[in-house]
């Protein structure tokens, strides 16, 4: 088994733009404007570059605005990667370049079950898949089947707890939820069932809850790097809290990425593996 230093994973937004509406945050008649997006993205860059992880790049691809959100490409464990299988038609475009990127890079590519034995669904990476300790939080129905996730236990031998969510604006599990360590998280309660709050109080002890306001500020798509934590702008009570617990919260504006439905996470992906995204040590 391979074990691999701490890395992300991010692709520069050279051709970003909303040019589809695929999520509730997306309106075409609201454009981003692409150089505001490309310094937000570098100060973010510049940000994670500062605390010594290293990051790779996949090269941006005109045509495929969205395939500057990273952590959508897949969901990596160890040196096992699950591609995903985008629900929408706009981005499915995006699977055979991170396919491609992730043989490339030495990944082995783990293949789902064919759609005539069970694995016709869609999943959409560790957008909709993150682990808090050992165990795999898998946000289902909007954008990821929850089918796949029992398959993914298996061919990843590690337990996964399906969780439901209910607001379309919380399309993704990392939209409302955030593993900063194997035994605490932030969350935004309101996005999932009954079912899926019950289980995440019941198994991570310590628990943040993002209010409306900085959740609606992407407060939960944090990139945690250690006991550093980044956020968009506009999530003071979320930072203070952070820093009560001893974590060092950084804002950094990415409005211009909010207004495709992603904030900071949403840009990144984990490729020492996203069970080392909250809790494993960065030395």
């Amino acid at each position: 088994m391979t074990t691999r230093p701490p890395t992300l994973l991010m692709c520069p937004p050279t051709h970003f733009g909303i040019e589809y509406e695929i999520n509730p945050w997306m309106r075409v008649e609201v454009a981003a404007d692409n150089a505001e997006a490309q310094r937000q993205w570098h100060a973010l860059y510049e940000h994670l570059k500062a605390t010594g992880i290293t990051i790779e790049l996949i090269e941006p691809v005109k045509g495929l605005p969205d395939i500057v959100f990273t952590a959508n490409a897949g969901m990596v464990y160890h040196n096992r990667v699950l591609v995903s299988r985008f629900r929408h038609p706009q981005r499915q475009g995006e699977s055979p370049l991170f396919r491609e990127w992730f043989e490339s890079h030495g990944f082995e590519v783990v293949e789902f079950a064919p759609p005539d034995q069970g694995g016709g669904y869609d999943f959409e990476g560790a957008g909709d898949a993150l682990f808090c300790g050992d165990t795999l939080f898998a946000g289902y129905r909007m954008r990821s089947d929850a089918t796949c996730h029992q398959q993914i236990g298996k061919i990843l031998g590690v337990r996964v707890i399906p969780v439901e969510l209910v607001d379309p604006r919380y399309y993704h599990i990392d939209t409302c939820f955030c593993p900063l360590a194997e035994d605490e998280a932030i969350w935004y309660p309101p996005a999932f069932d009954d079912y899926g709050r019950r289980a995440i109080e019941a198994t991570i002890p310590k628990l943040i809850e993002a209010e409306q306001s900085e959740a609606e500020r992407f407060a939960c798509n944090a990139v945690v790097v250690g006991r550093n934590v980044f956020t968009n702008i506009g999530c003071p009570r979320l930072h203070d809290e952070l820093r009560e617990r001893g974590y060092t919260p950084t804002a950094t504006p990415l409005d211009e990425f909010v207004k495709a439905g992603g904030s900071a996470k949403c840009l990144t992906l984990r490729l020492d593996g996203e069970e080392a995204a909250s809790w494993k040590k960065v030395v």
